[in-house]
């Protein structure tokens, strides 16, 4: 059966039977995926070179589209689409290429930090809601992409982390909503959570006041609290990047804020695990994938991810919530504390618990 067939009876001939299976068959809505076609259309289509079923018919723009969100959604191999589709798998790959530099040409607008005050605002106040965290703007995590490497590959060790698996690394900033608002992709599985960070564009733009720059929260008399993100023990302590208190028996303001910081910081984990099972090409472990193509392929799928929620795709409230998406990875400890953070930390801590001391 033609993927052009496949498309039609899961759905494009007939709107009310087909629309169960089309989702089931593609993750998202046929609103969503006619959006995706109209992005791609002009970068696919203008690139010399058609695609033919091995019937010899030529495959159209939604064809295509569908053989790549196949390819994506289901982590199905080359061989599998091909034979289900009637392609060659070399095709399943080349189409699925295309689709990928398409969407990362034309869908770029998807995955950017708010421009606005009142974008900021908006998350500001949707984070508040969760626990109570004021002037939060985004929480980061950490995620593996595993590879199946052979042997014989020079650079196997490179790839190999911590838990002796290949993998790349993803990092995600999220807000409120699941949205991916910032990532970091293509370092090598074993760089630490904090190196990733440290490395990145946002980290160097915070540094220097361009980014997390806008209102400041008065704690108390004399003391204010600018904008920050949330991570976990893997990240240092800086007056933007809030992470939880180390230790066991905390006094309770301390103890208050650690709890009001997972139960946030469950938001990225939750995004991370929905983006690797919705977009199943990402996880599990990938048969020898080109290492300079992956970080794209990533991008693409955390595009999807972010077309799927700014489309509110109805496919999102099937979605099972899960917080687990790195299994078999330890939590990784930084444990550097910059002096200011710690002190900002304490105040915020006490101003959650509303146990400011007199004259604090």
């Amino acid at each position: 059966m033609h993927c052009l067939d496949y498309a039609s009876r899961v759905g494009f001939q007939s709107p009310s039977k087909g629309l169960d299976r089309f989702q089931s068959v593609f993750k998202i809505s046929r609103k969503t995926f006619n959006y995706i076609c109209s992005l791609v259309e002009e970068s696919m289509m203008v690139k010399t070179g058609g695609f033919s079923f091995t019937s010899g018919k030529n495959l159209s723009l939604h064809d295509q589209v569908a053989i790549a969100l196949r390819r994506l959604s289901s982590g199905d191999s080359l061989m599998t689409i091909g034979d289900s589709c009637g392609l060659h798998h070399s095709t399943v790959s080349q189409v699925t290429w295309r689709f990928v530099e398409a969407l990362e040409e034309r869908g770029l607008q998807h995955l950017q930090w708010p421009s606005s005050e009142a974008d900021i605002a908006k998350i500001k106040s949707k984070f508040q809601k969760i626990q109570g965290l004021p002037n939060c703007c985004g929480v980061v995590d950490t995620t593996h992409v595993m590879m199946c490497l052979p042997s014989s590959d020079p650079t196997s060790n490179v790839w190999l982390d911590q838990e002796k698996n290949h993998s790349m690394i993803l990092q995600a900033i999220v807000d409120p909503e699941m949205r991916f608002r910032d990532i970091v992709t293509g370092w090598p599985g074993k760089m630490e959570d904090w190196l990733v960070f440290q490395s990145s564009n946002f980290c160097k733009m915070c540094d220097k006041g361009e980014r997390l720059n806008g209102k400041r929260l008065e704690l108390s008399e004399g003391s204010e609290m600018g904008e920050y993100i949330i991570g976990d023990s893997g990240y240092p302590l800086l007056p933007y990047l809030m992470t939880p208190y180390e230790g066991k028996e905390l006094p309770q303001f301390k103890a208050e804020f650690n709890r009001r910081h997972s139960v946030t910081q469950m938001v990225a984990q939750r995004a991370l695990a929905r983006l690797k099972d919705m977009w199943k090409i990402i996880q599990g472990v990938m048969w020898r994938p080109d290492k300079h193509k992956l970080p794209r392929i990533i991008l693409v799928c955390c595009l999807l991810h972010n077309i799927v929620i700014d489309l509110e795709d109805e496919v999102q409230e099937e979605m099972p919530s899960f917080h687990d998406h790195d299994s078999g990875y330890h939590q990784q400890i930084c444990g550097t504390l910059d002096i200011k953070g710690v002190h900002l930390r304490d105040e915020l801590s006490l101003y959650l618990s509303r146990k400011l001391p007199p004259g604090f």
